[in-house]
């Protein structure tokens, strides 16, 4: 398969066209996605770590700060899906309305559906579903990226419980804020085990839909029946 025919961004951040986008944003955000596209693409032909950022440069006719201005790390080039998660919590786990299990809960809806959406978009399934359990498996194979993964978890444990933290009024150093995002952020890698254990299994990116979220929901009902017991203000 040429992966040049896969759309990474399905697993990664997504670069939406802003309303009333000027021409010199649409040509960074074009830039970014050709980036994490293109690195993409050469990590998984030839390994994370035998491609080199200026090689990366090189592919896309731009200078190696080029590539440094748009992505902090040789790592977030690939997995900055994590970003999005980040900006999802800050702007969805506030929201009174919504318990926190409510609140990552329609997070994960919106995630799984960008990959679902992407897999029945694709002319040849079993070619999309290789290439996402190929880019699971550089991720699982390539130490340094587990490990920014690992940062990346943290980061958003952290956001977390400041945010269950200011709705609860308490301080961070309390324990129920911290032990509270942990065990949400838990429902990360349960959705994306349930996504590979069931992506060739599923007969339609509809039906992979309904059993993953079947199998999330599952585990979101034990811990919102602990969460209970935790009173957070409406």
């Amino acid at each position: 398969m040429n992966t040049r025919t896969v759309d990474w961004t399905a697993l990664r951040r997504r670069e939406e066209e802003p309303a009333g986008e000027g021409l010199r944003e649409r040509k960074k955000r074009l830039l970014r996605q050709r980036l994490s596209d293109t690195a993409t693409e050469m990590f998984l032909e030839r390994g994370f770590d035998a491609v080199r950022v200026a090689e990366i440069a090189e592919a896309c006719g731009v200078s190696e700060k080029t590539v440094f201005n748009h992505f902090p790390t040789k790592e977030s080039l690939v997995l900055d899906l994590g970003e999005t998660t980040l900006d999802s919590l800050r702007a969805t786990l506030p929201d009174p309305a919504l318990s926190p299990v409510e609140a990552v809960l329609e997070i994960l809806s919106a995630e799984l559906a960008a990959i679902t959406s992407w897999l029945a978009a694709q002319p040849n399934p079993a070619d999309a579903k290789a290439a996402l359990l190929r880019f699971a498996a550089l991720i699982r194979s390539t130490p340094s990226l587990r490990a920014y993964h690992r940062d990346m978890t943290d980061q958003q444990v952290t956001v977390a419980a400041e945010i269950l933290a200011r709705r609860a009024g308490t301080t961070l150093d309390a324990p129920e804020p911290r032990i509270a995002a942990a065990a949400l952020l838990a429902l990360w890698p349960l959705q994306f085990q349930a996504l590979h254990r069931h992506l060739n299994r599923a007969e339609t990116p509809e039906r992979l839909y309904e059993e993953v979220t079947a199998e999330v929901r599952r585990a979101a009902r034990l811990l919102d029946t602990g969460l209970g017991s935790w009173v957070l203000p409406s």
